[in-house]
């Protein structure tokens, strides 16, 4: 079984009118949303929150459709098709994030709702009573936010190349600029309840589509016996550090990279959303201890990388490696079904990251330094308006951008989330810390991730000389965090010396606790 090793001569109209029928579909649910568990879009916590009454069963799906992502589904395989073992980093790393979130989340949650707060800046201006702190948290999520949102889209385009849009004649780009608009449009018009309605259709879809993929293409191949033998001897062949079990020297940045991804996930914008529009902090402690169950699809997805290599999957983009297999593998209109899946795994998370950005641009950069009295329709309209320049200037990046510097940017993303770790989580259980100290460690960690990630070609591990013929690869974002924890604690205590007061903290220790009343 040879897949092709691009994209298909010419369209496949069975696998497109499957494809469209579900796409077509959730664009309606993406409308219809707005009348779901109606409330006031003209309120920025209706339309960005959803209200904050979604409950276990909604919370559920829409955490999961918002951190598994289409380039998940894409990206993990690639990255085991072309390394081995490495790729799995992604596991262990989803398995970490869930006891932080049961400890964290919930906190934030009863301190937000408390007092009204949408994003984690507006926690760390309350907290520390610091614009400048809460405008660096806004800043950072942004900036994150904006190349992850390109990567949902480069999923898309790949979709989109596999089924032979390019055949048509109408231009490379069109298709995408199709599901932009159309994503656009569903988000501005109904906010969150969106993408936390359409997430129930996306991730049936994902389940079926990634366990026909791990059960029926290896039954064709052999069994799972042939598809490990087949991909050891293709990563022997190409040799460095590839092999389907992990090298001595990859150990360090392995665990690195899963300790400081599993910190960094919930600080981002779409996943503090979420999480906030989740009706009570129970409802996130059970999703922290239900939610693992997606690690088990993560590591199915990523064996598709070794069944891809088994089946002699030859494509020069390794982001190409699934949307092959699954054209060389299964019937036409069932191949269409699973590009649906894979591109509402796209859709999804994209409207929530756009929501997330927009939400912290509104009451964290606009409220704050351009317009102090702004009104709830005026914030509620800024916010969409936001969204739709966060989506487009997403799109440009695809377009106009290789892919591969894309694709680079997004791993600065979780060097930078991580320098506010301080400022938020420990702010959570501690007030010690003072604004100006955070700050002066935020911008060190900025720059020292930053600069790292630079001379290291933007690639997310630097080998650190512990001693002679002891090098380690460490992730540079955990190095940044270090020195951002680091100048915090040591500055503190020239803070309070040379500040007459601290500035004022309008959070009290109950408001932290569970029992949160309106």
């Amino acid at each position: 079984m040879t897949p092709p090793a691009g994209a298909p001569a010419q369209l496949d109209w069975a696998a497109l009118a499957v494809f469209a029928f579900f796409f077509a579909s959730v664009t309606v649910l993406g409308f219809v949303a707005a009348r779901w568990r109606r409330g006031d879009l003209s309120h920025l916590h209706e339309w960005g929150l959803g209200g904050r009454r979604f409950g276990t069963f909604v919370t559920w799906f829409l955490l999961g459709g918002d951190l598994y992502t289409a380039y998940t589904l894409i990206a993990v395989p690639a990255l085991v098709y072309a390394v081995g073992a490495y790729g799995f980093f992604a596991m262990p790393y989803t398995v970490f994030v869930y006891p932080i979130v049961f400890l964290t989340m919930p906190r934030l949650w009863n301190v937000c709702r408390k007092h009204g707060w949408i994003t984690s800046a507006d926690f760390v201006e309350g907290r520390y009573g610091s614009r400048e702190l809460a405008l660096a948290v806004a800043v950072t999520g942004v900036l994150a936010t904006m190349p992850y949102i390109a990567l949902q889209l480069v999923g898309l385009e790949k979709v989109f190349e596999a089924m032979g849009f390019g055949a048509l004649g109408i231009g490379h780009d069109t298709p995408l600029w199709i599901a932009f608009v159309i994503l656009a449009l569903y988000t501005y018009s109904s906010g969150l309840r969106a993408p936390a309605l359409i997430a129930f259709v996306k991730d049936a879809m994902l389940y079926v589509t990634v366990i026909a993929a791990v059960v029926i293409i290896p039954i064709k191949l052999g069994g799972y016996a042939a598809v490990f033998h087949a991909a050891s001897r293709a990563f022997a062949a190409k040799g460095g550090d590839t092999g389907i079990a992990l090298r001595p020297d990859q150990y360090w940045s392995f665990a690195t990279l899963a300790l400081g991804s599993a910190f960094a996930l919930f600080l981002y914008p779409h996943a503090t959303t979420a999480t906030l529009s989740a009706d009570g902090p129970d409802t996130i402690r059970r999703n922290a201890v239900w939610l693992p169950a997606y690690s088990v699809m993560l590591g199915l997805v990523a064996l598709l990388g070794y069944v891809a290599l088994a089946a002699h999957v030859d494509v020069k983009d390794g982001s190409m490696a699934v949307p092959a297999l699954i054209n060389a593998s299964f019937p036409p209109w069932f191949a269409g079904f699973c590009f649906a899946a894979i591109a509402l795994g796209a859709l999804v998370p994209a409207a929530i990251m756009s929501i997330g950005a927009a939400n912290l641009f509104t009451r964290n950069i606009w409220r704050s330094y351009v317009h102090k009295q702004m009104t709830h329709a005026e914030e509620s309209r800024i916010a969409k308006n936001a969204s739709l320049l966060v989506k487009f200037g997403a799109l440009l990046a695809v377009l106009y951008l290789p892919t591969k510097f894309a694709i680079d940017l997004q791993l600065l993303g979780g060097i930078w989330m991580l320098q506010i770790f301080p400022a938020v989580i420990c702010g959570l259980f501690t007030r010690w810390l003072r604004a100006s100290a955070l700050l002066a460690g935020w911008i060190a960690g900025m720059a020292l991730g930053s600069a790292l990630a630079w001379h290291n070609g933007l690639k997310p591990v630097y080998t650190v000389a512990f001693s002679a013929g002891a090098h380690r690869g460490i992730y540079i974002g955990l190095i940044a965090l270090v020195l951002n924890l680091f100048v915090a604690i040591i500055l503190t205590p020239i803070a309070v010396t040379l500040e007459r007061r601290a500035p004022p903290d309008t959070t009290a220790a109950s408001d932290f606790e569970d029992a949160v009343s309106d």
